[in-house]
């Protein structure tokens, strides 16, 4: 399967203008022969949602999001959902014009100068879903839920063998504290090689109310070693060819992740809910 990687800026707020983006990404993907094009997190709209006068908020069966696949390759884009009760940082999956699969962030941030928690509300299902053409079995997880190793093993024991990552990942304001690039780069290797599976990284470029994006984006594959990689601080479109099956080759020869004892996971959440944990 040919992947492209967008690593995109875009205008806060300024939907129409940032579709246009995408459509001309997609159609520069097109061109190179990808089946998919992945976007950052909130590629529609912007991180800073709390800075927007006006709701620009997009169902998540828009035709505008479903044309985006319509003549060409798969799609993943990240935008502002609204639906009759509440909002989502979500990024969801089209394909020749469909909508295949929706994944609403589970782990907002909202510490610093990051404040998710006060502009959309956390989803509530982590779900694999197959990719079409027989392509195998992947996961979406929007940036910060990466960050909980829960959720990709979990991905992983739904089937997944691509995890993608769409991202808003900026510059450590303090590097000493946190440099989150250095972050990423052990993160999205350890995830790689110890489940087993593709990791598909895409972060925006571009600066928005303080915060700088740096890119970087990149696919690591079930070893853990980085494929492809986009450019730090500019735009860029990288494609690559990935061999979805890889990941069960190498979990067939070396099954790391093949026991997963889920009823002894289950009895020791329980046990830590029932202690009084977070229900």
């Amino acid at each position: 399967m040919r992947v492209a990687l967008a690593q995109t800026d875009c205008v806060l707020g300024e939907v129409d203008e940032n579709l246009a983006a995408a459509r001309e990404a997609i159609g520069q993907a097109a061109a190179q022969g990808a089946e998919l094009v992945v976007f950052p997190e909130l590629s529609l709209h912007g991180y800073h949602l709390g800075g927007l006068r006006r709701d620009t908020s997009l169902d998540a069966s828009d035709s505008r999001l479903r044309e985006l696949s319509a003549a060409g390759p798969d799609v993943i884009v990240g935008f502002h959902e609204r639906t009759s009760l509440r909002a989502y940082n979500t990024a969801a999956y089209y394909s020749d014009g469909r909508l295949l699969h929706s994944h609403r962030k589970l782990y907002l941030p909202n510490y610093l100068a990051w404040e998710e928690r006060k502009h959309v509300s956390p989803g509530q299902h982590l779900r694999a879903y197959d990719l079409p053409g027989g392509h195998g079995r992947a996961a979406t997880l929007v940036c910060n839920d990466a960050w909980q190793p829960v959720l990709p093993w979990l991905a992983v024991q739904d089937g997944a063998e691509v995890i993608v990552i769409p991202t808003n990942s900026a510059a450590s304001l303090d590097p000493e504290a946190m440099d989150t690039g250095l972050y990423w780069d052990t993160l999205l290797s350890y995830t790689a090689r110890m489940l087993q599976c593709w990791v598909v990284f895409v972060n925006r470029v571009g600066n928005e109310n303080g915060a700088s994006f740096w890119g970087g984006s990149r696919v690591v594959d079930p070893r853990g070693t980085v494929v492809a990689q986009a450019p730090k601080w500019e735009p860029g479109l990288v494609t690559v060819d990935i061999d979805v099956h890889e990941s069960r080759r190498h979990r067939r020869a070396v099954p790391l992740v093949a026991e997963a004892r889920l009823g002894l996971v289950d009895r020791e959440v329980r046990r830590l809910i029932d202690e009084g944990g977070d229900s």
